[in-house]
């Protein structure tokens, strides 16, 4: 019989409705419909624009029912640490906060300077980072944000676009265990702290694992977007790197390698049964993240492309060259040995990245970047770099030192960048799958629908 499955992919600068069917036993992907995810600036505050999300998913589904008769379910994965407060009534209370606003860079600083930030990573096993849902909450507390007091449950975005579908309100566990609140040996809502910090246990709703089914599709919205009857909402590794990692090719015997998710973030690590909670790992900046199969990966959070697209965005802006494969072309016949480093908070800003990047070469006595070739080449060169102080880092952990770097998502289509990777790193680079968050998300769908026996 044969069965479609739907990937809903939501990314920070879009999202895309895929449809996935199988043929000769691996999963072929369609995009259905593609739309723009923004970031909205009101009244100081970055929101992201959850009632348009909301219809543009609504009409990708819409899309693909008019296709394909035969849709078995539907998954999805966006980014991680963002959520949403819905109230009794199932009324979603104001837009969610993007973690790119910058009203609680000061918070983990206060938190932790009267509590232990070694036995905070103990427990929860990540690394301390403002865009944690923890702080936003901490930071919603202290200014008696009548949101919190208001709420019957918090869902992350995943859970709160699958919670519309359904009107079934859980968390999935791979994207909870971004949040700063669950015990990474538990895989469960760490209740100690959450009650230390003052917020209301009641909100935070039952931890499902990927492969769990969310509920059929209500019946009013499968009449309003043609779809089956039948249709189930089933939890993917909805953090997208979870999805993306699932889908990285599985090591040959005997070699160890390491994963990079690369994309707007680049996220490298390994795949491990059980977290690292030493004080080491804490110190090498690694995080405990969830995986598919309840596993955890063992990874950085490294800035990624985020300031080669920054650039292309101003320089689209101004009529500049603006298309990848060009600006590849002008960097490769380029010359400037700076390197920047990429992690500096520096580099998160909606500024002109020129203008940050120029700045940030002088003041350390760096070549500064005269053509768009250049600065191509310093971003991606820098990135390089540090994805080989990465993999170092990540061999002190591990009884073998790694083989091979798998990298894929977006990122891995940048052949520079893979090239100048290979090169920092010193073993070989295996590129792709480009799609990776997408076939991750469907290959989930396909062993609930097999081991349903459908």
């Amino acid at each position: 019989m044969s069965a479609t499955y739907l990937a809903i992919d939501f990314g920070g600068g879009s999202g895309r409705v895929m449809a996935a069917s199988i043929h000769n036993g691996s999963p072929v992907l369609e995009e259905v419909y593609r739309f723009t995810n923004r970031q909205v600036d009101i009244g100081g505050y970055i929101f992201w624009d959850f009632p348009a999300l909301w219809a543009d998913m609504k009409e990708g589904i819409r899309r693909a029912a008019l296709r394909y008769d035969d849709i078995r379910s539907i998954g999805i994965d966006t980014w991680g640490v963002d959520f949403g407060l819905i109230d009794s009534n199932g009324i979603l209370l104001g837009n969610p906060i993007c973690y790119r606003d910058n009203h609680v860079d000061s918070i983990p600083q206060e938190y932790f300077s009267s509590h232990s930030v070694e036995e905070y990573y103990s427990t929860q096993g990540i690394q301390v980072m403002a865009i944690n849902t923890i702080f936003r909450l901490m930071s919603m507390q202290r200014n008696n944000d009548p949101r919190i007091a208001c709420a019957d449950k918090l869902l992350f975005m995943p859970d709160l676009f699958s919670y519309y579908l359904t009107g079934v309100a859980n968390c999935e566990y791979t994207e909870a265990s971004t949040s700063g609140l669950l015990d990474a040996t538990t895989r469960d809502w760490n209740r100690v702290l959450i009650r230390e910090l003052g917020l209301p246990e009641s909100i935070f709703p039952e931890i499902v694992m990927p492969g769990t089914s969310r509920g059929n599709v209500l019946p009013h919205v499968c009449t309003e977007l043609g779809l089956p009857k039948d249709v189930k909402v089933i939890a993917v590794g909805s953090h997208d790197t979870a999805s993306a990692v699932f889908a990285a090719p599985r090591s040959d015997e005997g070699i160890v390698s390491a994963f990079l998710s690369s994309g707007t973030w680049s996220l490298l690590g390994i795949v491990l049964d059980e977290p690292v909670l030493t004080e080491k790992a804490r110190l090498s900046g690694f995080s405990n993240e969830g995986g598919v199969g309840g596993r955890i990966l063992f990874l950085q959070n490294i800035t990624g492309l985020w300031i080669l697209q920054r650039l292309v965005e101003s320089w689209k802006k101004r009529g500049l060259v603006s298309d990848y494969p060009s600006l590849v072309d002008m960097a490769e016949t380029s010359s400037i040995d700076s390197i920047l480093q990429v992690d500096d908070p520096v580099f998160s800003t909606h500024s002109d990245m020129e203008s940050v990047i120029s700045r940030y070469c002088l003041e350390r006595g760096l070549s500064v970047p005269q053509s768009q070739g250049e600065f191509v080449l310093c971003v991606l060169q820098s990135l390089a770099a540090r994805y080989a102080e990465g993999v170092d880092r990540l061999n002190a952990f591990l009884p073998s030192k790694i083989q091979r770097l798998n990298i894929i998502g977006g990122g891995s289509n940048n052949r520079l960048l893979n090239r100048l990777t290979e090169q920092a790193c010193g073993i070989p680079v295996e590129a792709g799958p480009s799609e990776a968050t997408a076939i991750g998300n469907v290959l989930v769908q396909i062993r609930v629908d097999t081991d349903s026996g459908c």
